[in-house]
C-alpha cells in the first residue's frame, strides 16, 4: 500500500475554474483603444469647423461708400434707387473705374436668399471691388 498523492499513476483532478477568463476582454478592449485613438483626430479634423467671430461696430460715416439694400424679395437697391441685375452689374463697372475705390455697404434683409448675397460680392469682386461692409442691427431683437 502506498500513500495517497505520492503515485505517478495517480490521476490529480482539479476542481472547475469558476472564474471568468479576462484575458480576451482585455485584448479586445487594447485593440478598441488603439482603433479609437487613431480615427479620433482625423474625425475631428474633419469637422473642425474655424468659424468667424463678429462684432457690430459703427458704420463710419465720413468714408466714401455706396449703400446696397437686398430686399426680402431679392431686388437689389443702389443707394435707395431700385435696380435689375443687368443695371447693378453696370454701376458696379462705372464704380470701379473711379480712382478711389469706395466701400460697398450691404444692407441684407435677414430673410434674403443667401444666393443673391454673394451674387452681390461676386459681381463686385469681378469687377474690382473688395471692400464690403454689412450693415446689422445693433441690438437685434
Amino acid at each position: 500500500m502506498g500513500m495517497p498523492g505520492n503515485s505517478q499513476f495517480e490521476i490529480d483532478e482539479d476542481p472547475l475554474v469558476n472564474d471568468i477568463n479576462m484575458t480576451p476582454f482585455i485584448d479586445v478592449m487594447l485593440v478598441l483603444l488603439i482603433v479609437f485613438m487613431i480615427t479620433l483626430p482625423v474625425i475631428n479634423h474633419a469637422v473642425k469647423v474655424n468659424l468667424p467671430k463678429a462684432s457690430a461696430s459703427v458704420v463710419d460715416n465720413h468714408a466714401k461708400a455706396i449703400d446696397i439694400s437686398v430686399m426680402a424679395d431679392g431686388s437689389i437697391a443702389w443707394d435707395k434707387q431700385t435696380l435689375d441685375d443687368d443695371a447693378f452689374k453696370s454701376r458696379l463697372e462705372e464704380t470701379a473705374k473711379l480712382p478711389q475705390l469706395p466701400h460697398l455697404r450691404i444692407y441684407a434683409d435677414k430673410v434674403t436668399e443667401y444666393g443673391r448675397v454673394a451674387f452681390i460680392m461676386t459681381s463686385a469682386q469681378n469687377v474690382g471691388l473688395t471692400k464690403f461692409d454689412f450693415v446689422v442691427d445693433k441690438n437685434p431683437g
